[in-house]
């Protein structure tokens, strides 16, 4: 197995990137060269720390891009907005965004409801603007399809198969799932109780939380009692955390799995090593810390020049590197000064596009770009081993 250790730095590139994004709104008027990119995402507040991290994946792309001469000659405009995670804040600030700076595309925009809610609204589909790379895997911004959300992760059913796949070759039968209480946990423990019928798996208990103000404390007791060989968890880093503390005191000793969404160093942070440990989390974009494919070796020349000081590569941040990547290999194919019905014309059209060891494809029919899966595991020392 290769590892990697956690690094920290979030406070620092907090900083640069809010900065960066007071400089993008505050900027001179945008040439007619300039092709405007927005991000809304949550840079402080529950999920800040995760909305920092495709920050500045899409930062580090756009950087290279531009130092590179830019598509077709035009420079990439990275518009960078906070919407904390609040779900009228981040309509309205959409609303803004397309009203005011015209984006050929937005980009990594955080959250199955927050998507859902925007997709409800209908302003993408007035504006025929397309979004690349939502942080979400939600089978239901995928079925029935909406063609303006242009996916590059699995979604949380493919995860949660996955991992029954991986008990099963394990021999394990009796299965507990966490899960959080929304649109989100629903769709992965949806998932993965399909699966778990091929298999035989029995779901011994299920626990369940909210977002806001989550509430473990009957789910550890439940799962605790049902005794479980393996604990299935679809839930966000600081309630995953809580409970594997509280469900390792309580002298709980089950495996754990976690979907991608999850933070491992942050997870590490709050729960302390002895209680994650061991966890299996799943993985929606190859292993970023080490490799031999070009995408690998590109993301860490670009991490190196364009990251601010103290960050850390992380795997949401790759993920919206790549996100970026296709983006753009869509720019340039759109031409010189394409509106934002152009890219996504020329996005539903893209066909098999291999972005250097990574491949996404895209059809009119189909905007889910991958169905890539792949288990990592918390080690001994905290690092993440694949």
């Amino acid at each position: 197995m290769t590892s990697t250790p956690f690094q920290g730095g979030w406070r620092r590139l907090l900083g640069s990137l809010l900065l960066a994004g007071n400089l993008v709104l505050l900027a001179p008027a945008v040439t007619a060269g300039d092709l405007v990119v927005g991000q809304i995402t949550p840079l402080t507040g529950v999920l800040g720390n995760l909305g920092q991290q495709l920050a500045l994946g899409t930062k580090i792309w756009f950087e290279h891009v531009n130092a590179q001469g830019g598509v077709n000659g035009q420079k990439i405009k990275h518009v960078l907005l906070n919407d904390t995670f609040n779900i009228p804040e981040t309509l309205k600030q959409t609303e803004q965004l397309i009203e005011k700076e015209k984006p050929v595309a937005l980009i990594g925009y955080l959250g199955s409801i927050t998507l859902a809610e925007l997709a409800k609204t209908g302003m993408l589909e007035r504006a025929s603007m397309p979004l690349v790379a939502p942080y979400s895997g939600a089978p239901s911004l995928r079925t029935p399809l909406y063609p303006l959300y242009f996916h590059i992760r699995a979604s949380y059913a493919e995860e949660t198969a996955y991992m029954a796949d991986h008990l099963a070759t394990l021999g394990i039968k009796k299965v507990a799932v966490l899960y959080q209480d929304d649109a989100f946990g629903q769709s992965g423990l949806a998932g993965f109780e399909t699966a778990a019928k091929k298999y035989g798996t029995e779901i011994v208990a299920r626990g369940t939380y909210q977002l806001v103000k989550p509430e473990l404390t009957q789910a550890i007791q439940t799962i605790v009692a049902a005794n479980p060989q393996a604990i299935i968890m679809i839930a966000n880093t600081r309630p995953a955390a809580t409970f594997a503390k509280g469900y390792k005191q309580a002298g709980g000793n089950a495996i754990m799995f976690n979907v991608s969404t999850i933070d491992p160093a942050e997870l590490v942070s709050l729960a302390g090593l002895d209680a994650v440990r061991g966890m299996g989390i799943t993985q929606i974009v190859p292993y970023p810390f080490s490799g031999v494919s070009r995408l690998v070796k590109d993301f860490h020349a670009d991490f190196k020049k364009f990251a601010p000081a103290g960050s850390a590569m992380t795997y949401a941040v790759f993920e919206e590197y790549i996100g970026a990547r296709l983006l753009t290999e869509a720019l340039q194919k759109a031409g010189k000064n394409p509106d934002s019905a152009k890219v996504a014309r020329t996005l539903s059209t893209l066909g098999r596009v291999d972005l250097g060891g990574f491949v996404l494809e895209y059809s009119p029919n189909n905007r889910a770009g991958s169905r890539f899966v792949e288990v990592t595991v918390i080690g001994a020392e905290g690092r993440l081993l694949r």
